[in-house]
């Protein structure tokens, strides 16, 4: 963990800032990287690298694809405000995910910061 990652006092969730997913970004140290708005939030917008998988269809998800519970999966959705990357996250430890990161500031903070994001009408993962 370091300084962009946080566990927080109230679960088990660890979080990281927008420098943090930029440093695994670049780093390669991302495994799975996604977008977990269900489709009554998800505006088209996706951090470009991630991929669409709802939180109501996250622990379906990593039984399809077969994911090691070694793995990095960082979860993300619109903000601050928005429970579902800390839902995700949740159901991701309860799996038995040792490396599980919310970046909880979402596409908000990613904006904020002068990323881009990617345009899409995939409704789908």
């Amino acid at each position: 963990m370091n300084l962009s990652e946080e566990k927080t006092a109230m679960s088990d969730v660890t979080r990281i800032d927008t420098a943090g997913v930029q440093l695994r970004r670049e780093a390669g140290s991302i495994d799975h990287f996604w977008n977990v708005l269900t489709d009554e939030y998800f505006t088209g917008e996706m951090i470009p690298g991630s991929r669409r998988v709802r939180v109501t269809e996250v622990v379906r998800r990593v039984r399809e694809l077969g994911l090691d519970e070694g793995e990095v999966i960082v979860v993300y959705c619109s903000g601050p405000d928005c429970p579902q990357s800390t839902d995700a996250a949740r159901k991701l430890a309860d799996l038995g995910f040792e490396n599980v990161l919310d970046y909880d500031g979402g596409l908000t903070a990613w904006k904020e910061e002068g990323h881009l994001v990617e345009a899409t009408s995939a409704a789908g993962a």
